[in-house]
């Protein structure tokens, strides 16, 4: 008989068997097997810290996977098909929105989650929830509403806002501690846990190349203008440059307590980004746009901040208990592109006058 030599191996193998033979749901069977193949760094369904208020455990879910179902039904969720990524309000049928971002987000994470032996499911679900709070019109519109806000605005804390207090008319989404945190800390390396480092990495990576293609296919760009370096590091497509980035934070950060791309991929990346900055986001013309946008959401802003009454009753909530502004940030901000320029000739656009002559 061939001697058993991996003696922690068989321990977690056994502690499996014994965990599904004493309880046979899905849920737990679930627990055993992140118990048994994931890494010793990734957040286990089965310690999550839990909600904010406690509910009964559900025989099929983890709490994770809760978490990702009950964003995808929400309403945040099913806008951010009409929210602009880059281009204001395109009229191509394939250009990047904010909810095709966040699936390229989801898609990559998961995708890294998975190379690290980390918690997929987690990765996922904060992955989805990470744009809920954003603006209409993309960065300009959070850039814009920061500027008239006594208080600021960022959204990744308008998208904290929007699971904890906005959604299913003021009661939130009741989402998992780690959920909410990654959600939170998408956008730098605070979060608690690696899978939340792996929204934030996949968020960076996602951005930079489907604006890239949006701005190609625009003709803002040409595909020869990416610098010869950068191509040369990070490839010279979309699929080469994602792959590139999945595979180096892969060889980095296999079972270690970060998750990071090697140096040289890294700081190609960062050149990446910064000649979006230059040759895309921050141009004449994109900043043109931001002045009507400006415009727009300016007008409106003032509007219902002397108007709270003329607020939806969510939103009128709002205003009762934290005050006009936080109120007119959490209504501008939850509007689609479309619903924005609607509100605003609804409210300052004349409406003509039709006249019905009298019969002869």
């Amino acid at each position: 008989m061939r001697p058993i030599k991996n003696i922690k191996g068989n321990r977690r193998f056994f502690s499996y068997i014994k965990f599904v033979m004493e309880d046979n749901s899905v849920r737990s069977r679930t627990y055993a097997n992140e118990r048994l193949t994931l890494s010793r760094y990734a957040a286990l369904s089965q310690n999550t810290a839990g909600r904010a208020r406690a509910e009964e455990p559900c025989a099929m879910r983890t709490d994770y996977q809760r978490d990702r179902d009950r964003i995808i039904y929400c309403k945040s969720f099913a806008r951010l098909k009409n929210k602009t990524q880059v281009f204001f309000s395109p009229e191509g049928d394939h250009y990047v929105t904010r909810l095709t971002h966040t699936l390229d987000v989801a898609q990559i994470a998961r995708s890294i989650a998975r190379a690290l032996a980390l918690n997929e499911d987690l990765a996922e679900a904060i992955a989805l929830g990470h744009d809920l709070g954003h603006t209409p019109f993309g960065h300009s519109g959070e850039r814009i509403l920061n500027k008239l806000s006594p208080a600021g605005f960022r959204h990744n804390e308008q998208s904290a806002r929007v699971v904890e207090k906005l959604e299913k008319d003021g009661r939130g989404l009741n989402l998992t501690a780690e959920v909410r945190d990654g959600i939170l800390n998408h956008n730098g390396d605070g979060a608690a846990t690696l899978e939340g480092r792996c929204v934030h990495l996949a968020d960076r990576i996602a951005y930079i190349n489907h604006d890239l293609n949006d701005a190609i296919r625009a003709g803002v760009l040409k595909a020869e203008d990416v610098p010869a370096d950068i191509v040369g590091v990070l490839g010279a497509t979309s699929r080469e440059r994602i792959n590139t980035a999945i595979t180096s934070v892969w060889r980095n950060s296999a079972d270690k307590p970060f998750v990071a791309m090697e140096e040289n991929v890294g700081r190609a990346s960062d050149e990446l980004r910064s000649f979006m900055f230059s040759r895309v986001y921050r141009t004449a013309y994109a900043m043109g746009e931001e002045e009507k946008a400006e415009r727009m959401l300016s007008e409106m802003y003032f509007y219902f901040s002397k108007h709270p009454g003329e607020l939806p009753p969510t939103y009128r909530a709002v205003a009762d208990s934290e005050g006009a502004d936080r109120a007119v940030c959490d209504y501008i901000s939850s509007m689609t592109d479309r619903y924005a320029v609607y509100m605003f000739n609804r409210i300052f656009v004349p409406k003509g006058w039709m006249f019905i002559d009298e019969m002869d």
